[in-house]
């Protein structure tokens, strides 16, 4: 069986992201099964990779908002409402679907499509659908673009992220009424999007790495706590500032917090201990430098990919429960709570004693073997619709 898997990044080989993460972790798993994947997206701006050797990369393209000039923005917005899409597939459109068209017909023969995500799809949907197909859906991206809505006071934002929502709660049925099978990333989504039927879907447990990580004698702690992410993406950021707000004032001046990864020009804090310390070239080794990790996820749908590295790691860590969404695993070095004040003191109380430590590959196997069992069943539900396909078509 040969299939296109059709998204919007190909994964970089340096994972500057969860959504390169998970990517390669997926492709991976259905690597394993003997299908043959051919890759068909963007990538990262910047130095090559050689994920995209043997696929089809179709250009450059940077897809955070903040990263572009308001030139730029406006640009995007204006051909998503001409258009009638989503601001987030409207980015995809720097190429024609006739392009798309001419590069697909490289590849064939294929049989079908992996669909892996929603931003992608909307750029390019009935073309995209023209064979069966396997939806993927990281996130359910309409109930987060109405968690954005709630969260934000501008009323321009309001509105944009209210329309944002409702294209996307279109096109997420649209794409889950005539898929063949729906794989989410955790279990809740399986009941948002209305598809919580086995014969329709199944909840992907995934694990931070294809193989799994060891890490290296445990090296003199540089920091007390450390959180790393794409603090850029809105249910990041408002799990961070609430960390900001209301848990770091609660904690010793004495107590220093390392923040890395894609940090917003208006993040700040008053607290003496906190340094942001942007992008870091080994987002393992930056944890392994801290005490305790605090997961501090508040908002959005899917699954934090943050979590599985930190389980897999056996780091210890303080969790808020949305941070657990999708996990079924809670190691005996992870501490849950919501409350602000009780979030904090166990941070304190974690910085004070030695580091506690277990081994997470027990978690990363069990992890892995489920994924692997529900990609085969996902590609054998395709099949069926593949051979039915072939018959009605008379071949």
């Amino acid at each position: 069986m040969h299939l296109v898997f059709a998204t919007s990044l190909i994964p970089d080989d340096r994972l500057i992201s969860g959504f390169d993460i998970a990517n390669t972790v997926i492709v991976d798993a259905l690597k394993r099964t003997g299908v043959r994947i051919t890759l068909v997206g963007f990538k990262w701006p910047g130095k090559g990779s050689k994920t995209l050797e043997n696929n089809i990369v179709l250009g450059e393209v940077d897809l955070r908002t903040e990263s572009v000039s308001i030139f730029q923005k406006i640009r995007w917005l204006s051909k998503a409402l001409y258009f009638g899409m989503t601001f987030s597939s409207v980015k995809m459109r720097t190429i024609s679907a006739a392009r798309l068209t001419r590069e697909l017909k490289k590849i064939e023969p294929f049989d079908g499509f992996i669909i892996n995500g929603t931003q992608f799809a909307g750029a390019f949907q009935g073309l995209l659908q023209s064979k069966p197909f396997i939806f993927i859906a990281h996130n359910v991206e309409f109930r987060s673009s109405e968690e954005n809505a709630t969260s934000t006071t501008s009323l321009l934002k309001k509105y944009l992220y209210r329309r944002e929502a409702r294209l996307l709660k279109r096109l997420e049925m649209r794409l889950c009424s005539r898929a063949s099978y729906i794989l989410t990333l955790a279990e809740e989504d399986r009941f948002t999007l209305g598809v919580a039927d086995d014969k329709r879907s199944a909840a992907l447990t995934l694990v931070a790495s294809t193989e799994q990580s060891r890490p290296s004698p445990r090296p003199v702690l540089s920091c007390d706590l450390a959180l790393i992410g794409n603090w850029t993406w809105q249910p990041n950021r408002t799990g961070l500032d609430w960390f900001l707000r209301e848990v770091v004032p609660l904690l010793p001046h004495t107590v220093k917090i390392c923040i890395a990864g894609y940090i917003p020009p208006d993040i700040h804090s008053d607290h003496p201990g906190v340094a942001l310390v942007g992008n870091v070239t080994n987002a393992l080794a930056f944890l392994q430098s801290a005490a305790v990790i605090p997961l501090i996820s508040r908002a959005g749908t899917g699954i934090q990919l943050k979590t599985i590295e930190v389980f897999e790691n056996g780091f210890a860590s303080v969790a808020t429960s949305h941070s657990l969404r999708g996990i079924g695993y809670t190691p005996s070095n992870c501490f849950v709570t919501d409350d602000a004040k009780k979030f904090a003191e166990i941070l304190r109380i974690g910085i004070e004693q030695p580091p506690i430590w277990v081994d997470g590959s027990t978690f990363y196997y069990a992890q892995r073997k489920t994924l692997d069992q529900r990609i085969q069943h996902s590609l054998n539900v395709l099949a069926k619709t593949l051979n039915h396909f072939a018959n009605s078509a008379g071949f």
